[in-house]
């Protein structure tokens, strides 16, 4: 049964601040279990701006409970590997046989454009009748006597028994409620998706999702949109930001970065978007998420650097976990007699410490990756020793999402790289 969407001006369930993808994946499983639903949006209209997404085996299956994921094939790319090269000369270092990886986990190992697996989730929320608002800038966020209350740009205020932030990296709640500043790793991405006509002589190999990663920078590779276009991601360290430069990330560093690079790698470099760069910023992990009746959610809650590629996961993971506490504590789907509190502090419960191993973990693996000198080759080392279905390294992240704290698996074992003998 899909419900109707609440009359404007009624006091929603759940008040969401942010329609990305967090926020709108998190709308929808709410919607799910019958409460209504309220999503506040800064944009004029909701949309996406990016290229790929890698949807691991533990967002899969969320997506085949939600089902959704039938949509996201059709949408998207199951790729074959994943494999990891030096981007110097080249050299196959290890790969995840993805197909593998689907027999393993149960779950296919996905990629997707963002604005796709965005829409997704917005036409989903629409059929779920959660109600969407565009142009509602959320400046302020306060405690009411039995739930939270949000102030507009424009003066007005919203009110529910719960407001979930989901208002991404720069969150206005994060702000007011922790008060933490953003973490520049001086890193910064160049993306582009093109179609699959202008790299089909550069060697690519369309089947795959392939990184090269170099000293101080990497270079990421995978088709989209059912083998239609490529998309390319090139990241590296900023000179300019080392220095202390305002400016910096630009595209004369983007060409000085990569201008060691193998063949691949250097063809795919004039091909990058050049009027728009990310500085890869995250944050430190903080162990409270839930403030009264406001609880962060998403890149509001943990922001993480993309070498995992986790980020858009753990906010739909989120949502899930936070829909899923909904239904236990639910008392025949009465949402004035749901304990709001127990929910937010269940879910509080278990997700801090999974984002913080990950977010801590791709800060480390970023780390992995940009090795130069004789790191570098007791890098390559430990990796091309990897048997490829060894899973030791997954396990802990590509498995089921974890309810309970008693749930949550153990993290692999590091290999220190001082203990790896050099070969000549």
């Amino acid at each position: 049964m899909t419900p109707a969407p609440p009359p404007a001006g009624d006091t929603p369930d759940v008040l969401i601040v942010g329609g990305g993808i967090g926020g709108l994946s998190s709308a929808f499983a709410l919607a799910r279990e019958g409460l209504r639903v309220r999503v506040l949006e800064r944009a004029a209209e909701f949309g996406e701006v990016g290229a790929g997404l890698q949807i691991a085996p533990n967002c899969t299956r969320i997506l085949d409970e939600y089902g959704l994921l039938d949509e996201a094939k059709e949408l998207g790319v199951l790729p074959e590997h994943m494999v990891m090269r030096d981007a110097i000369d080249a050299e196959e270092l290890t790969r995840l046989d993805l197909r593998d990886v689907e027999r393993r986990y149960g779950f296919p190992y996905l990629v997707i454009h963002r604005s796709d697996l965005h829409g997704i989730f917005l036409r989903a929320c629409r059929r779920a009748g959660v109600e969407l608002l565009t142009d509602r800038s959320v400046t302020d966020y306060e405690h009411t006597g039995n739930g939270a209350r949000v102030r507009l740009a424009d003066g007005t205020a919203e009110e529910a028994p719960v407001v979930i932030a989901a208002d991404g990296l720069h969150s206005a709640a994060r702000r007011e409620l922790v008060g933490d500043d953003v973490v520049s790793s001086d890193y910064v991405a160049y993306r582009a998706a093109v179609p699959i006509e202008k790299v089909r002589d550069n060697g690519v190999a369309e089947q795959d999702v392939t990184v090269y990663v170099g000293p101080r920078c990497h270079f990421v590779q995978y088709a989209l949109r059912g083998g239609d276009m490529f998309n390319q991601v090139a990241v590296f360290e900023s000179p300019k930001a080392l220095a202390g430069q305002d400016d910096w990330g630009t595209p004369d560093e983007l060409d000085a970065a990569f201008a060691a690079t193998c063949d691949t790698v250097r063809k795919g470099i004039p091909l990058m978007w050049r009027d728009r760069w990310w500085q890869m910023l995250d944050r430190d992990p903080v162990e409270t998420w839930v403030h009264g009746r406001i609880a962060l959610l998403g890149d509001a809650a943990h922001p993480p650097l993309q070498y995992m590629a986790q980020g858009a996961i753990m906010a739909i993971e989120d949502g899930w976990v936070l829909a899923r506490h909904v239904a236990r504590q639910s008392s025949a789907g009465d949402a004035a007699a749901l304990d709001w509190d127990a929910v937010l502090a269940s879910y509080e419960a278990v997700r801090v410490e999974h984002c913080r191993r990950v977010q801590s973990t791709a800060r480390a693996w970023g780390d992995l990756w940009h090795l130069d000198g004789e790191k570098r080759l007791r890098r390559n080392a430990v990796m091309r020793a990897r048997d490829t279905h060894d899973y030791g390294f997954t396990d802990w992240v590509y498995g089921p999402t974890a309810l309970l704290p008693d749930e949550e698996p153990a993290m692999f074992t590091p290999i220190p790289l001082s203990t790896v003998p050099l070969t000549s």
